[in-house]
């Protein structure tokens, strides 16, 4: 797909990874639909420096939980833009919770965002990327493929995407292709000190961190040169999921 010139959604654009992905579509020259609820100033920054080097952007607040908001959010674009060709499900929480520790409460905080926004973000963005033989990047979690203990919803949130990527490539084929990255270390959650980043480092088989710029790589990759991949996941962890020594739990 030549990015230039089309119109990309992306959810949770206001911080981390999301706002990574959406910056970088940017310098593709396409036209940037920046999606935020809790991250607005972050979002409008983003629109700021992306409007300032000539592109084009437009923040679009929704609290993607809802699921009439989520499902509406594409068209809330295509009413903008007048056309829609890209959909990065990215906006997501990860919060430390046992399965002890998970409340019902959390339990579908963390699920409704995580796994069912996605879901009907490509439900009302569907029409329109067909129209365009448009593309689905979703982000998972290696935490989809292994499972972590200390993040027992997150964990069965990121799996049900993976899971949610088959059957969306399946459902929209041939028409848009659909597939997921699975990024590993490459942004540590906030509370993480130093000594746990170390261990992060020192129990990946490539021996670092990783940072956003694999993660957005893989992404390019999907977008421009993938054309006959859909349904996939892709990992980005430096060798994590491989690794022989997993704890029982993450600290």
């Amino acid at each position: 797909m030549e990015l230039l010139g089309r119109v990309a959604l992306v959810t949770g654009a206001g911080r981390r990874l999301g706002r990574a992905l959406a910056a970088a579509l940017a310098t593709r020259g396409m036209t940037l639909a920046l999606h935020h609820h809790a991250s607005s100033d972050g979002a409008a920054a983003l629109r700021d420096s992306i409007v300032a080097r000539g592109g084009r952007a437009q923040c679009f607040p929704a609290d993607l939980t809802d699921a009439s908001a989520a499902r509406d959010l594409a068209g809330r674009v295509v009413t903008t833009f007048g056309r829609l060709d890209v959909l990065v499900n990215s906006a997501a929480i990860m919060e430390r919770l046992s399965f002890e520790e998970t409340t019902p409460e959390k339990w579908d905080q963390i699920l409704d965002l995580n796994l069912r926004a996605a879901f009907f973000c490509t439900q009302g963005a569907a029409t329109a990327l067909r129209q365009a033989r448009g593309k689905v990047v979703n982000l998972a979690d290696l935490a989809g493929l292994e499972p972590w203990p200390a993040y027992a919803a997150h964990s069965v949130s990121k799996a049900g995407i993976v899971m949610l990527t088959k059957l969306l490539a399946l459902s929209l084929a041939p028409d848009i292709t659909v597939n997921a990255i699975a990024p590993g270390a490459v942004l540590v959650p906030e509370a993480y000190d130093e000594a746990a980043k170390q261990w992060l480092a020192r129990s990946t088989p490539l021996g670092r961190l990783g940072s956003p710029d694999d993660v957005v790589g893989a992404m390019l990759y999907l977008l421009e040169s993938g054309d006959y991949v859909t349904g996939t996941t892709m990992v980005v962890d430096g060798g994590r999921h491989i690794r022989t020594d997993r704890p029982d739990r993450l600290p």
